[in-house]
């Protein structure tokens, strides 16, 4: 079994989804506004301006019961690998080892210049009087290490998500509503391999009616579940 994530897998721990309507990461703010590789690139200010708080609020989130549950499987050896769609870092901070972070990790920044590197407790030192982070060893522009709207996702990433998609007898999609690619293409790697689907997610999927088992609940709450009827 592989699992897929997405930012719903995360909403038990306080960090809010994309798409929710007036709750959302994207409610109240254009996403190609803030968090575009353009806006980095062209008013550095103005994507700090979305993305330092949005470190802040990070930085103290802790795995939650869906997270551990996916623990469990791995330690059991009954799952093989966790690729996320999230940057909260959650997945590897609950003590999954093989996780596929296809949209990158908050945990580190890089400076755009020398390429050094550093941890997400080290960038706020970094910002200057403008709300800049610049690097502390050349002053170039220091980047999250995260795939913004615009860039590409990393190809050593996707096809690691690829190749357990592939290999996946049954592929648990939870939190996600499988509709951004490439990632929402996985599921029919899966499919097309001979492979099977259980999707846990609030609302509709376009994989709805090929999964065997649509859960619809909270998804700590069903993963808990699913742990207790494995025992």
């Amino acid at each position: 079994m592989v699992a897929l994530t997405g930012a719903g897998v995360s909403v038990p721990s306080g960090i809010p989804d994309f798409r929710t309507p007036e709750s959302g990461l994207w409610a109240n703010v254009d996403p190609m506004e803030v968090a575009h590789i353009d806006v980095f690139e062209d008013d550095p200010a103005r994507f700090w301006s979305y993305y330092r708080p949005r470190f802040h609020s990070l930085g103290d989130k802790r795995p939650n019961a869906a997270h551990e549950v996916l623990v469990e499987l791995e330690r059991r050896g009954l799952l093989t690998g966790v690729i996320t769609q999230n940057i909260d870092r959650l997945h590897r901070t609950a003590g999954s080892q093989n996780v596929v972070e296809v949209h990158g990790s908050i945990d580190r920044s890089t400076c755009r210049s020398c390429a050094a590197s550093y941890a997400i407790e080290e960038v706020d030192a970094l910002f200057n009087d403008a709300g800049i982070a610049e690097c502390s060893a050349c002053t170039g522009l220091v980047k999250p290490d995260v795939v913004l709207f615009g860039e590409l996702l990393p190809e050593d990433a996707i096809e690691k998500a690829q190749e357990l998609a592939r290999q996946a007898d049954l592929m648990l999609c939870v939190g996600t509503s499988l509709v951004v690619h490439p990632v929402a293409g996985l599921p029919q790697l899966t499919l097309g391999h001979g492979g099977r689907l259980a999707i846990v997610t609030k609302g509709p999927t376009p994989y709805d009616d090929d999964a065997l088992l649509k859960l619809e609940g909270e998804v700590d709450a069903e993963l808990e579940a699913v742990l207790s009827a494995l025992n």
